[in-house]
């Protein structure tokens, strides 16, 4: 966890300024164009993918201005969409590439950008915290990133593996800039942005298999986070290196697969470093006294030697009942340092065109009446970073009723990773460039 020599920045303008270097060097970036749907060849091979249809109302039907999606063919498709890509939950299933290694894990992450005083501000400083707000069997901790112009990230990452079902991330996180040691950091200063997104935390001992007929995975849609480390981006963009290289062997060998990408992954610094730090993070399911312990094992003893693999389950079988649980008191928000959920979707440049259908849907309708809400007591309600999910009452039945404010989504996923009953479904808006607008988060 040692920092001291690495780089402080802002990932958005990384990507920007890696958009332009590969624009000079010849390739097209269509940046605003959602990838909606993978494309099947007669043999059942991918052979590329297609924009969202455009101008369908909100009942799902055609519209006066109804545009077809676009089809982009490709001998390979590199899906490196982030953590939990749509385009990629549909490849793992369909190709049965995680068969055989264990359920990915994630972590949501929530962020802000503030501008702080002159005298508070320490450039490259960084601090993490690990615990408080959060309760001893709930993973998480917080981060502060002194960036440049007076800038300085902080923010809470919660394992979406946590069992209280009256936890809100989002009211820990406020909860966080409260503590004394963070406080005083943000006191007189402005918050200039706020953004949500799932981190996968599953380890080694989750990456499934990289490629399939037509294709490959890469990045954090391949899951290969080095927890411990809280890093990623160092994976990712190695990841995406071997990719190009086991896609330019496939074209040249005329094979439908670069079956090759997992040796080499294999072969490369990733899997030692990956391997090295697997049982960490699934030992917190102890609880944090015993997780520190097997930590500190694992980092001076053992180092990655140990005979076992600790393994997951799904995050959202982890969700006790509502009866054994406690309401959480959450301090009330100032204005000042701790805001509420919409003020802080404004900050997130969060757009959706109007009238379009619905791009978080329901597998059944009846379930959060039925099963959230009794059993749960609404647990989309505090999951969600955005104020996405409400409940009212149904004026026909009297029973609560889900209410969906899909124009408020950050897309970070979480609904569709812990709803107990895997019944939300996450979709791509059909909007050119709609979803949070992150300018230099």
């Amino acid at each position: 966890m040692d920092n001291t020599g690495n780089l402080v920045g802002s990932l958005g303008d990384l990507c920007r300024w890696l958009a332009g270097q590969a624009e000079a060097a010849g390739v097209e970036v269509y940046p605003g164009f959602a990838a909606a749907e993978l494309l099947y060849d007669e043999a059942g091979a991918v052979r590329g993918v297609a924009t969202p249809a455009r101008g369908r109302q909100a009942d799902g039907t055609p519209g006066p201005r109804f545009d077809p999606g676009v089809e982009l063919c490709a001998r390979q498709t590199v899906l490196a969409e982030g953590a939990h890509g749509s385009l990629s939950q549909e490849a793992l299933e369909r190709f049965g590439l995680a068969r055989g290694a264990e359920p990915q894990t994630y972590a949501l992450g929530l962020k802000e950008l503030w501008e702080v005083r002159p005298e508070r501000h320490e450039p490259g400083a960084i601090t993490h915290t690990l615990g408080w707000p959060l309760d001893a069997f709930t993973y998480g901790g917080g981060f502060l990133y002194h960036q440049e112009r007076r800038q300085v990230a902080v923010g809470l990452v919660v394992g979406l593996d946590y069992e209280d079902p009256y936890l809100s991330p989002y009211e820990a996180f406020q909860q966080l800039k409260t503590h004394p040691a963070v406080r005083p950091l943000l006191e007189g200063g402005r918050r200039l942005a706020y953004g949500a997104r799932i981190l996968p935390e599953g380890g080694w001992q989750s990456v499934p298999r990289l490629s399939f007929p037509g294709g490959v995975l890469a990045g954090d849609t391949a899951g290969l986070v080095n927890v411990p480390k809280i890093k990623g981006i160092h994976t990712a963009m190695k990841s995406g290196m071997l990719a190009a290289e086991a896609v330019h062997a496939a074209l040249g060998a005329g094979a439908a697969e670069a079956g090759d990408l997992g040796r080499r992954l294999e072969a490369s610094w990733i899997a030692p470093e990956l391997r090295r730090v697997r049982n960490i993070r699934p030992a917190f399911r102890w609880g944090l006294p015993l997780g520190l312990a097997y930590a500190a094992a694992e980092a001076y003893l053992l180092r990655g030697r140990a005979p076992w693999t600790l393994g997951h389950r799904p995050d959202h079988q982890a969700l006790r009942p509502a009866a054994q649980r406690r309401p959480i008191d959450y301090p009330a928000h100032d204005g000042r340092i701790t805001f509420d959920r919409l003020d802080s979707v404004f900050l997130s440049g969060t757009r959706h065109e109007e009238g379009q259908p619905s791009h978080l849907r329901l597998r059944d309708p009846q379930v959060p009446a039925r099963v959230n809400a009794p059993r749960y007591a609404g647990p989309e309600v505090r999951y969600c970073p955005a104020g996405v999910y409400s409940y009212d009452t149904d004026p026909g039945t009297g029973e609560p009723r889900l209410r969906i404010d899909a124009i408020n989504c950050l897309h970070c996923k979480a609904c569709e990773i812990k709803d107990p009953a895997q019944n939300i479904r996450w979709t791509v808006p059909e909007g050119s460039g709609d979803g949070p607008g992150y300018p230099n988060m």
